[in-house]
């Protein structure tokens, strides 16, 4: 009977595997096949005449160097300003006891309800009229902090036993020291996680950049994309797939390197497991 269970549970798994890796596969199956093979009558798992003119074409058309290098430099100065922010608001939500702690936090989680769409409108005022439209500080200013980020840091810390936070008391360290060296590196798990979910997030941000960006230098990977679907032409998918591959390549990188304090971070263990 445990037999079968087993085998049931890994035949579940198998079949959702499937499921999830499959459009990432059909992605790379387009990305290099001629055009001529995009569309075709019937089911073709690989293609007959496979080719890497697509990568060239959407490297060259794209210019999906200079978009990688600007998405990377949105990318992490979105994310070094939101650890500043962060693990700060994190470890006093924490530790600090302090009139109105409560409901600060509150309206923080209440901030999550909000959809990015409601503040783009105030967020593009803003910086409009700090003449930061059209720069790379435009696209960073607005995420400088996460109210997710707080909560998620937030409640790893809450997990450190306060008998660590009694002893960096009477070691003498401040409350920044005691952040910096206890509680950062116990969080560490919950940081990294928050960090690679940041980076994802903006790294294939489309709406904020199309919305303050004009020159073609400032362009973000998917913006970049975007160029291979017009109204007027149609769309290239054999580009766009392609491109979409070299676009995706860095995120599943990062994933794939750290996908266990992802995993760890998320699930907030507790400290000492």
């Amino acid at each position: 009977m445990r037999s079968r269970l087993h085998w049931l549970r890994v035949a579940t798994v198998a079949l959702a595997a499937g499921v999830a890796i499959f459009p990432f596969y059909w992605m790379i199956r387009t990305s290099v096949a001629p055009p001529d093979e995009t569309w075709f009558q019937g089911i073709s798992l690989l293609p007959e005449s496979p080719t890497m003119e697509n990568y060239t074409a959407a490297w060259e058309e794209a210019g999906l160097l200079s978009a990688m290098a600007t998405g990377l430099i949105v990318a992490l100065g979105i994310l070094v300003l939101q650890l500043l922010t962060v693990i700060p608001a994190a470890y006093a939500f924490a530790t600090v006891r302090f009139r109105g702690r409560t409901i600060l936090f509150v309206v923080v989680l209440a901030s999550l309800l909000i959809p990015v769409q409601v503040s783009a409108v105030p967020n593009f005022l803003i910086v409009n009229e700090l003449g930061l439209l059209d720069t790379r500080l435009g696209l960073i200013l607005p995420f400088a902090t996460s109210a997710f980020g707080i909560f998620l840091v937030r409640q790893h810390m809450l997990t450190v036993p306060a008998s660590l936070l009694d002893a960096a008391r009477s070691d003498g360290l401040s409350r920044l020291q005691t952040m910096l060296r206890v509680y950062v590196p116990l969080a560490g798990p919950s940081i990294a996680a928050f960090a690679l979910f940041s980076f994802y997030i903006h790294w294939n941000d489309y709406l904020w950049p199309l919305l303050v960006t004009r020159s073609a230098g400032l362009r973000t990977p998917p913006l970049a994309l975007a160029i291979f679907q017009q109204a007027e032409t149609g769309f290239e998918y054999g580009k766009l797939t392609a491109g979409a591959v070299v676009v995706t390549l860095p995120v599943v990188l990062a994933f794939l390197l750290a996908q266990r304090r992802f995993v760890h971070g998320i699930a907030g263990g507790e400290v000492g497991e």
